[in-house]
């Protein structure tokens, strides 16, 4: 569920592959491929493992459209589920100016498949977003959920790049917080009301790999929820702060 089609290039580094608007479509077949080892697994808010995860991510673009696979595989026996993958998602964006100077969108669609089953239904997300050419890289992201929890979950966030913040190494920070209608609220969290999510700072530092194309990108999360409804729910255990480190390779060709 961590498939978030967003605008920041700190998200990229964190979780993988996202598309990057306010830019001219690329006319050449392009490939993405991410590799990340996280000491956890927090997805807008929830806690789905408390352990330690590997999330390979794959995608191809083309003029704007960019389609791929991203998949969270158990490292331990925190599910019951070591060495499997839990959960893997399929997107497909397409993302561009709006003719409007400074203002990009993206819309798309997410599938979440759970091949390990434990009760979960896999349910379909469409999204629409628009990101802003201005200090801090503000964005919004609305998903409508149109099968299993039919909600809507919006999040927004502003971004800042630091270029060679140390010798050869970028630095990358973050923070979004996001929003849950009544729908969204009680399917995931067995809360009734509409209200805010999460509110999450993140901080990335990649790393070009010499001549070799890849990048070495280190991270850390701090996330917490914000709805005092959310917070007394145990839907995803009880506690509702959660900070976790990542390391990811990623490339592109």
């Amino acid at each position: 569920m961590v498939r978030t089609i967003g605008f920041s290039i700190l998200a990229l580094a964190l979780v993988g592959i996202v598309p990057s608007t306010v830019q001219a479509a690329d006319d050449e077949l392009g490939f993405d491929v991410t590799g990340g080892f996280f000491s956890k697994y927090v997805w807008r808010g929830q806690l789905i493992t408390d352990d330690y995860v590997f999330q390979p991510d794959i995608s191809v673009s083309y003029k704007g459209f960019t389609g791929g696979v991203w998949g969270n595989l158990e490292l331990t026996d925190y599910s019951d589920n070591e060495g499997e993958f839990t959960e893997v998602d399929y997107y497909f964006d397409y993302s561009a100016a709006t003719g409007i100077d400074g203002v990009g969108f993206s819309v798309g669609a997410i599938h979440y498949d759970f091949p390990s089953g434990g009760g979960i239904e896999g349910t379909t997300e469409l999204y629409w977003g628009l990101d802003f050419d201005a200090p801090l890289d503000p964005y919004i992201v609305v998903y409508h959920d149109i099968d299993e929890v039919s909600g809507t979950y919006a999040t927004a966030g502003v971004s800042k790049s630091f270029a060679n913040f140390i010798e050869g190494i970028d630095m990358e920070v973050g923070a979004s917080i996001g929003w849950g209608s009544s729908e969204y609220n009680e399917g995931y969290w067995g809360v009734s009301e509409s209200g805010f999510n999460d509110l999450t700072v993140s901080a990335a530092w990649p790393t070009a790999l010499g001549e070799t194309g890849w990048t070495f990108t280190p991270s850390i999360s701090y996330v917490t929820l914000v709805d005092n409804d959310l917070r007394d729910s145990d839907a995803f255990g009880t506690a509702s702060d959660h900070f976790y480190t990542g390391l990811s390779l990623s490339t592109s060709f």
